[in-house]
């Protein structure tokens, strides 16, 4: 009888820690999808607000801190306030990393248009759980 519980007990708790990776997986994805919309909408503040305060991306030179990543946007993929390209993000993958971390991976795309051609790649970003939500902590794109 006792074996018998154990075995509830141990399933009862892989159900709920899968059902908690399906409602995180969902949630990042969520986010993700809105932060896209902001980015479509010329909103870099937005779009930003998807990082924590302490993001690093990789760049060509090393990793780099949020401000750095804020100016990359508006370098190259901003121009006076608007978008030069529309987002989309595909080919959503979730792996969790524990509870509070999480890598997720996918595809980019910014959209062709009449000044400038399809741009396509590949993202792995880590997302982590702040107090506020979850926020990406690290972007690798490429």
């Amino acid at each position: 009888m006792k074996t018998i519980k154990i075995l509830l007990l141990g399933c009862m708790l892989l159900f709920t820690v899968q059902a908690n990776a399906q409602d995180a997986s969902a949630k990042l994805i969520k986010l993700m999808d809105e932060a896209a919309t902001a980015w479509n909408k010329g909103d870099l503040d937005g779009y930003m607000a998807l990082y924590s305060p302490k993001a690093t991306m990789m760049m060509t030179t090393g990793r780099s801190g949020l401000a750095s990543i804020r100016d990359l946007y508006v370098k190259y993929y901003f121009e006076d306030g608007k978008n030069k390209q529309d987002l989309n993000y595909t080919n959503y993958e979730v792996t969790m990393l524990g509870k509070d971390n999480a890598l997720l991976t996918g595809v980019f795309i910014l959209k062709a248009n009449d000044k400038l051609k399809e741009r396509k790649g590949t993202f792995s970003v880590i997302f982590t759980r702040e107090k506020d939500g979850w926020k990406i902590l690290h972007d690798h794109s490429g």
